[in-house]
């Protein structure tokens, strides 16, 4: 006799179990936001007990945009391609003008 194997992932994907009732859930857009900025840290339960910390901050060169702005540009690319625009249009950078002190008078 052959058994049929249940595959759970071959479910429907949209669908929810009953027992997640999110109706009454109110959530803040953002609440997290200026401490993700300054860097967060996740705590894992392993199987056998222990804990394993792991500390997250922002990579260099990675931006934080505001949820507005992110409306506009929804990835790297459209972040990228609306700079390099805005920098056709900044001259390029100038040397430092060196200032002298200033001589008081004796």
């Amino acid at each position: 006799m052959k058994q049929e194997k249940i595959d759970p992932a071959g479910a429907e994907k949209n669908e929810m179990r009953s027992e997640y009732d999110f109706t009454d859930v109110k959530g803040v857009r953002g609440k997290y936001y200026q401490a993700y900025q300054q860097g967060h840290t996740v705590k894992i339960q392993q199987e056998d007990g222990t804990i394993t910390t792991q500390y997250f901050t922002l990579e260099d060169g990675a931006v934080m945009l505001e949820p507005d702005v992110r409306e506009y540009f929804p990835d790297s690319e459209a972040v990228n391609r609306a700079l390099r625009t805005l920098i056709t249009l900044v001259p390029h950078k100038r040397k430092p003008i060196k200032r002298r002190k200033a001589q008081h008078a004796q």
